[in-house]
């Protein structure tokens, strides 16, 4: 099975939208702010096709992720997988993809999570550090790692 990121279309911004709201459902429930409409508006008013990628594996969409120029930095905006794909280990796949993309960049990456969210222990696991909590998220960056120096 074969994990790639692929570029998007503006004509893929409804499905990702979509994509969102499923993946956010569970947690935004939790705290007793899920609202379709909203979930979906939060990434349309914004979206950019051109930091945009979408998970693909073996052809098929099974996410999205939005990466993102912020000054001399990196913002990973949204990072989502359709339930059907979650607990495969397509996040970590897709996620170690970016972390090579930054490092080879020498950038830092931004990210935010909601507080309740899978997704706070996800990011430290692949490892980004709390940099502040506010009243729904957590916020995280993670440091460009030096490539391993081979000899020859």
């Amino acid at each position: 099975m074969e994990l790639i990121l692929e570029p998007c279309t503006l004509d893929d911004a409804a499905h990702l939208a979509g994509i969102r709201v499923l993946a956010m459902r569970p947690s935004l429930e939790r705290i007793g702010r899920f609202d379709a409409e909203r979930a979906r508006q939060r990434l349309l008013v914004n979206f950019a096709a051109e930091f945009t990628r979408l998970i693909k594996l073996d052809g098929v969409l099974a996410g999205f992720l939005v990466l993102r120029p912020q000054d001399n930095d990196l913002l990973l905006d949204h990072f989502y997988l359709h339930p059907d794909f979650q607990q495969r280990g397509l996040g970590s796949e897709a996620i170690e993809l970016v972390l090579s993309e930054a490092d080879a960049l020498g950038k830092i990456i931004h990210v935010g999570a909601l507080r309740d969210s899978e997704a706070n222990r996800f990011y430290l696991r692949h490892g980004f550090v709390l940099r502040e909590v506010a009243e729904f998220d957590n916020y995280y960056l993670r440091f460009p790692q030096p490539s391993p120096r081979r000899c020859e």
